[in-house]
């Protein structure tokens, strides 16, 4: 974790024979976003995560995209979980739990996170369309997952009703987002305590 002027950062780079990945974060940004995936989709949803959680996120990715898409969403899942994992460090101050319904024309989603330290998905969406565009929509789970897992969250979406699968994507982003950069904002009440009663989370 780098705290420069009390500010939340980390660089993760990734590199294997499928990926190269380089991401960083900033808990305490404003929302900004410098994404480049090749995945033109992704992006738009990478942009939403950073505009509505207030971090700001830069990703660089190059990917194995002539096999297709899998790699390059699930790898960038997995490097901004371990970006944001560091740049928590112990996680003193934060809120830890947030959740919300968000509504987006006729689509509702709910979104639940614990800033635990113990990685859990529940992922409740169906798509109607198989695609989006050139996306696959199986893959906004794939993403989540990796995010989950690496960045030590519990998370729970759950989409309620939805028709249009551009809708039910974005709105699973949109509310991660907003409970996200809610459960790791510092509450100034505790801003040297862990949130929990064992003293640590992890």
């Amino acid at each position: 974790m780098n705290v420069t002027a009390g500010r939340r950062t980390a660089e993760i780079l990734r590199k294997t024979n499928e990926t190269a990945i380089e991401l960083r974060v900033d808990l305490d940004g404003s929302g900004r976003a410098d994404v480049a995936t090749g995945v033109g989709f992704f992006d738009h949803m990478l942009e939403q995560l950073a505009r509505h959680s207030l971090i700001d996120i830069t990703v660089r990715a190059d990917g194995d995209r002539h096999i297709d898409d899998h790699h390059t969403v699930e790898d960038t899942g997995i490097a901004l979980g371990q970006a944001i994992r560091k740049a928590l460090g112990e996680r003193r101050g934060i809120r830890r739990y947030a959740s919300l319904d968000l509504a987006m024309d006729e689509c509702l989603t709910r979104a639940a996170v614990d800033v635990s330290g113990r990685p859990f998905l529940v992922f409740t969406v169906e798509f109607k369309r198989e695609k989006i565009g050139t996306f696959d929509t199986e893959l906004v789970r794939e993403f989540f997952q990796a995010l989950a897992q690496n960045a030590g969250i519990t998370l729970h979406i759950q989409s309620l009703y939805g028709d249009n699968a551009h809708h039910v994507a974005e709105t699973c982003f949109k509310a991660v987002a907003r409970v996200l950069g809610e459960a790791i904002a510092i509450d100034p009440r505790q801003a040297d305590l862990v949130p929990s009663t064992k003293g640590m989370l992890a």
